[in-house]
C-alpha cells in the first residue's frame, strides 16, 4: 500500500483528528512518568499539551490496557490531563485512538498476528509457576503477570526467550511476556512511519525497564529522574538519553528544556 494511502487509512482508524504538522512528537510513560513530579510541575505540563494540540502529538507509551488508561480521566487528580492524540497500550501490543480508544487495526492486526503463534504456548509455560498471578485485566496480544521475583523460576524467563517471545520485568513486581521484537518503541516508529512523520522531532520519557524499547530507538530520550536502578544501568548504552533530575513532569520539563524546545514550551499556559 502506498504511504499516503497508508496515512490517510491510519487517520481514517483514529477518527479523531491528529495535528497536520506538528513540530515535536511527544510520547510518554503514564505511572511514575507523566503520573508523576511536584504537583506544580504537573499542572503546567497537562496545561501547555492542552494549549498546544496542534503543535505537539502527544502520545502515551504505557503498560496499563485500555480501560485501565480510560480510568485515569475519571479520576479528579488527573482533571486537567487532557486524553492524548494516540495511545500505545499493552507494553506496546495495542495502539489505539486517545479519544475513543478503539483500536488502530492498521498496526495491531500485524501484531495480533505475531502473537497468536505463542499465545498457547506461554500460557502452558507460566501456568502455576510460583511467583506469578496473572493480572486481574483484559490484556491484548501479550500475557501480563504480577510477579515475585523472591519467589520465580530463575530459569522460566530463559525458557520463554527460547520460544521466541519477548520478555520485560519491570518495577520489580510486572512480567510481560510480549510478541517477539514488539515493545513501545518498535510500535512508535512503526506508528510514525505510517504517518509519515519520521523528519518530525520526538522526544520519548520513561521510568522503568518497561521503556526501555523506547530510548533504544535513538529518538531524543528523558529518563525521569526517579527512575528504577535497573533501567539507570542501562544509561550508558543510550548516548541520546537525558537523565533529567526530577521526578515525573518535573523531569519531562526540564528534559524538553534540554532538548532545545523551551521555545515551544513557553507558547503555552505557564
Amino acid at each position: 500500500m502506498a504511504r499516503p494511502l497508508m496515512r490517510a487509512q491510519f487517520q481514517a482508524q483514529v477518527q479523531a483528528p491528529l495535528p497536520s504538522a506538528p513540530e515535536l512528537v511527544l510520547v510518554t510513560d503514564l505511572d511514575g512518568t507523566l503520573l508523576a513530579g511536584e504537583p506544580a510541575d504537573r499542572r503546567r505540563l497537562y496545561r501547555w499539551l492542552s494549549d498546544c494540540r496542534e503543535q505537539v502529538l502527544h502520545i502515551f507509551a504505557t503498560g496499563r490496557e485500555r480501560s485501565s488508561v480510560a480510568e485515569l480521566f475519571q479520576a479528579p487528580e488527573h482533571a486537567l490531563l487532557r486524553q492524548p492524540h494516540l495511545v500505545i497500550s499493552d507494553v506496546g501490543c495495542t495502539v489505539a485512538c486517545g479519544d475513543s480508544l478503539e483500536l488502530v487495526p492498521l498496526v495491531v492486526d500485524d501484531i495480533e498476528r505475531q502473537w497468536q503463534p505463542f499465545a498457547e504456548q506461554v500460557l502452558a509455560l507460566t501456568q502455576g509457576q510460583p511467583g506469578l498471578s496473572p493480572q486481574p485485566v483484559c490484556a491484548e496480544r501479550r500475557h501480563a503477570f504480577d510477579a515475585d521475583p523472591e519467589l520465580m523460576d530463575p530459569g522460566l524467563m530463559q525458557r520463554l526467550r527460547q520460544v521466541g517471545v519477548d520478555c520485560v520485568f519491570s518495577d520489580g513486581r510486572y512480567l510481560d511476556v510480549l510478541p517477539p521484537g514488539v515493545n513501545k518503541g518498535s510500535t512508535l516508529q512503526r506508528v510514525l512511519e505510517l504517518l509519515e512523520l519520521q523528519q518530525v522531532p520526538v522526544v520519548v520519557a520513561g521510568d522503568t525497564l518497561n521503556d526501555l524499547g523506547l530510548f533504544q530507538t535513538g529518538y531524543a530520550g528523558v529518563m525521569v529522574g526517579n527512575a528504577e536502578a535497573p533501567l539507570l544501568e542501562w544509561l550508558p548504552q543510550l548516548p541520546n538519553t537525558y537523565l533529567a533530575n526530577g521526578a515525573g513532569c518535573s523531569g519531562i520539563l526540564e528534559g524538553l528544556e534540554h532538548f532545545g524546545f523551551g521555545g515551544l514550551l513557553a507558547q503555552g499556559a505557564s
